[in-house]
């Protein structure tokens, strides 16, 4: 795969040598399982791709021969293969970062960075003890909230196969394998590979909101469940290499909780309400208990200490007889002779309670600090009696397992829009113009209505009642399966206080209490609006003034929960000016909740594209004002970033270790405002209002646009791809009515990469020319905001194709050629404004790790993407009723969005 012009430095070249080995192994599959017919296909498409890259003029045209006029079977078996190339080029990168992790943790003289030892190393440095340090974990949360609504295109059964493909990999890095063990190793890969290319590699049945749960729960089961005690091995660890071995006995507190949506997320979702609140919640305790089953279990197995050789202590042999009675099953599933064994008696009797609790019978736990005293009763009595070597180890990791996930393994929030209250509501209220009220009269009305603990003005009507059988679920699920179980109420379209004010007077109707009497329910409003951006501190600072809803959150802990959507700020307004809204609105909320004395949460809601928000942690930590992000840290994870962030168990570790590290250098700076020269903010602002101008010029106000979008991008296909429950469009007509992600999704694969970056560069050349080149400079230099905007607009520019773009724009005809060309102009502005300001010859000059993988990569998905052009010509000409067609298209989807890594 290495070709002219494309360099890898020393310490990539393990992961050529890979890519070089595993390519022939497709190769070898595909002449297998293909013939030598589609062997040959896929290999001239490659060699005239890669002379097209090369600016050879035979090689594009002949390109062009090739993919046109293929008939769909063939087409979708070349592009299958293709895509299996990809498959295995991201699995051997993934490996390779995990082989960097491991040259790092070998060489302690270079910590790596972002990692664990060099972030104790700067807080050190910066004067803090290790007590300090300590201290300040404990007071940190990282939260990933795992979504469904943003399409994961890779069937669960493959992801499991690309572990077990991924584990192959990285046993190769073991130099001690003997070639027998190599060449074992590769054919077990060969075995993986052909059972893959054997296999469907999507559905043709829509997801279910059961599918996509299974689907997240696959990474927190099977992922991160078996790396958690290992995260804070290597915390501990981090502290003894930097402060020494007094290091040892500190404890570090849990700071890792999780989140899911699935199952819970109502907007626009007729099939989540009430009942799938229950059953996700009642799938999560399950999967849980089951886990924790099987692990006392095994600690039974592992545990076998005689009686008669070692003592144990007198509390672990009370509670051994006081559950003889509790769960007398236990005693017929262990033998007699283990009665001599007390861990294993004590560790089966764990079990059983476990088993109880999983069936739902007597005996069970009743709260999960039960099963944490008896694994705690197990570590007393180890650690004193010679028990450090035998056996702590393992139940500590357990023990560190459930105070983790607890019985509920993630926390499910509720999320409905705000429209829909406002509708049942007003009805419930016996208020007919409720609609048509102003926001201050509806707030006025709710909070009277809060006060005087109004009841609905007669019946409630269907809507009302699943409202209200919404927050029964949720006092349900809170008690049956223990605090946190359900989490936040996410209102979204939130635009003003009476759309938070509503959720509480639903709550209220529905008796959702705590046992003081409180409302238990956490309201999280959810600004992603322009408008509802640009008021967001106004809104929560008139939220906070009312004594009724002050004295709410109060109740609730003095926090509040605010969540911040990136995408459809981004659809509505562009890249730049919504992420000039965001921080502003951040800021504004943050000197709201200061003057009120209350504890700001900010909730990201990004997926995993630059687009929606998506790139690292510490740029996120880095770049919002300050206060906006302190010690809890709380973001979605969405479709492909779950896998690409949490895919493999290693990759996860260094998820986790970076979210510590930008979390914790960040609460140990401080939080003084930021000294920004007014010019730079003046500059920046100038950049979004010209920013926003351009893009809303082309996107929201010429009528012709959004024809243009469908024709020249495969929405159309996207549309009926069985990848998600939640349908493609909200109520209504326009792009106003598409949802953000297909949006993004669909100018991906058409490599115009639209939302990314557009109008920038007429923000770009607006400042320049009023503030000058050397003032972007500085605010690129010494502006962690500025630098992060641009850097991510740069990796947009550097994915985006026009030259395969132009393919898709002749699906648009003539009439639309000027669009394009408009696309053209803006792109040529952006590029250069930003080579200009970080004094770049080429896109990503400073990235060259991510610039050489889309260099490598574009020569094997250009052959897909001109298939993919040719498809859709001729499935639309057929009125998109051929069924190979759209299979053959379908597939070509999910091959560039392999090829891209990304579906957005």
């Amino acid at each position: 795969m290495a070709r002219k012009g494309i360099f890898f430095p020393l310490k990539d070249a393990a992961l050529r040598d890979d890519v070089h080995d595993l390519g022939e192994l497709v190769g070898l599959v595909l002449k297998e399982q293909g013939g030598e017919a589609l062997y040959e296909s896929v290999e001239g498409d490659r060699r005239a791709a890669i002379g097209r890259r090369q600016g050879i003029a035979e090689d594009a045209v002949r390109l062009a021969v090739r993919t046109q006029g293929r008939e769909p079977r063939e087409a979708r078996e070349l592009i299958r293969a293709f895509s299996a190339f990809f498959q295995i080029v991201n699995l051997a990168e993934k490996v390779h970062r995990v082989r960097r992790r491991r040259q790092y943790m070998n060489d302690s003289s270079t910590p790596q960075p972002g990692g664990l030892d060099e972030c104790f190393a700067r807080l050190k440095a910066r004067g803090m003890t290790l007590e300090q340090v300590v201290e300040l974990l404990g007071r940190l949360s990282i939260e990933p909230v795992f979504t469904a609504h943003p399409t994961e295109s890779t069937r669960r059964t493959l992801l499991r196969q690309q572990q077990r493909i991924a584990r192959l990999l990285t046993s190769r890095l073991d130099p001690s394998q003997t070639p027998g063990e190599r060449r074992t190793t590769i054919e077990r890969v060969r075995t993986e590979l052909t059972t893959g290319w054997q296999t469907a590699g999507s559905s043709r049945d829509r997801l279910s909101v059961a599918d996509e749960r299974e689907h997240v729960l696959f990474f927190l089961v099977e992922v991160i469940y078996e790396v958690i005690p290992a995260f804070y091995e290597e915390i501990e660890a981090a502290l003894v290499n930097v402060y020494g071995e007094g290091a040892a006995e500190q404890h570090v507190p849990e700071m890792l909780h999780f989140g899911s949506w699935v199952g819970g997320d109502m907007d626009g979702h007729p099939d989540v309400h009430a009942k799938t609140i229950r059953e996700s919640c009642a799938r999560h305790q399950q999967l849980i208990v089951n886990r924790y089953f099987l692990e006392a279990q095994m600690l039974a197995e592992r545990l076998s200490q005689s009686g008669n050789r070692v003592d144990v202590s007198q509390e672990l042999v009370g509670r051994i007889e006081h559950y003889r009675s509790v769960v007398p099953d236990a005693r017929t599933t262990t033998p007699a002779s283990h009665d001599r064994m007390p861990y294993r008696v004590f560790l089966g009797q764990v079990a059983e309670r476990l088993r109880a609790t999983y069936e739902g019978r007597s005996g069970h736990y009743e709260r999960v600090e039960q099963l944490i005293d008896d694994l705690e009763i197990v570590v007393r009595s180890l650690g004193g009696h010679r028990g450090e070597y035998a056996g702590l180890f393992h139940v500590r990791r357990m023990l560190r397992r459930v105070r983790t996930f607890r019985f509920h393994l993630a926390t499910l929030d509720v999320r409905q829009n705000a429209e829909v209250h406002r509708e049942i509501v007003g009805k419930a209220l016996g208020e007919p113009g409720w609609p048509g009220w102003t926001p201050e009269e509806r707030r006025l009305r709710l909070l009277a209505a809060l006060q005087q603990d109004e009841s609905p003005v007669g019946g409630l009507d269907a809507a009302a009642k699943r409202a209200l059988w919404v927050f029964e679920a949720m006092e349900f699920c809170d008690h049956r399966y223990g605090r946190g179980a359900v989490g936040s109420y996410v209102v979204s379209m939130a635009g003003n206080v009476d759309d938070v004010l509503s959720v509480l007077l639903l709550a209220q109707w529905a008796g959702y209490t705590d046992a003081t009497g409180a409302l238990a329910v956490d309201v999280a409003p959810l600004f992603e609006s322009v408008p509802a951006l640009e008021n967001a501190g106004t809104i929560v600072a008139r939220l906070l003034a009312d004594p009724i809803y002050r004295a709410h959150v109060a109740a609730r802990g003095n926090r509040q929960i605010v969540m911040i959507g990136y995408s459809d700020g981004n659809k509505s307004a562009g890249i730049a000016a919504s992420r000039w809204l965001l921080r502003n609105a951040q800021a504004a909320m943050v000197e709201a909740c200061d003057a009120a004395g209350i504890e700001l949460v900010v909730f990201h809601g990004r997926g995993g594209a630059i687009s929606l928000g998506g790139g690292r942690t510490h740029t996120l930590v880095r770049s919002v004002p300050p206060g906006a992000i302190r010690n809890r840290l709380r973001v979605t994870e969405q479709g492909e970033s779950i896998n690409e962030r949490f895919g493999l168990r290693p990759i996860a570790l260094r998820t986790f270790e970076q979210s510590v590290h930008a979390l914790a250098l960040n609460a140990a700076g401080g939080y003084a405002r930021e000294r920004l020269d007014p010019r730079w903010t003046e500059a920046m602002q100038c950049l979004a209002d010209a920013s926003l101008r351009r893009y809303r010029a082309l996107v929201h106000d010429d009528p012709t646009f959004l024809e243009y979008f469908q024709a020249v991008t495969p929405v159309d296909v996207i549309e009926r791809m069985q990848i998600g429950s939640r349908p493609v469009t909200r109520v209504g007509s326009g792009i106003d009515a598409l949802r953000a992600i297909p949006w993004m999704y669909a100018w991906s694969q058409s490599r115009h990469m639209l939302p990314g970056w557009f109008g920038a560069g007429a923000g770009l050349v607006e400042v320049v020319d009023r503030y000058g080149a050397a003032l972007l400079g500085e605010m690129y230099a010494h502006w962690p905001f500025v630098e992060t905007l641009l850097d991510g607009i740069e990796i947009v520019l550097a994915k985006t194709d026009l030259h395969i773009a132009a393919s898709y724009d002749e699906l648009g005809g003539r009439g639309h050629a000027r669009h394009a060309a408009e696309i053209r102009r803006e792109h040529e502005l952006a590029v250069e404004r930003i080579l200009s300001v970080k004094g770049c010859a080429r896109l990503l000059d400073s990235d060259p790790t991510l610039q050489r993988s889309i260099r490598l990569r574009n020569p094997y998905v250009d052959p897909i993407h001109l298939m993919q052009v040719d498809l859709l010509r001729r499935w639309r000409e057929v009125n998109r009723e051929d069924r190979d067609m759209l299979d053959a298209l379908v597939a070509s989807v999910n091959g560039i969005a392999l090829g891209l890594q990304g579906t957005g």
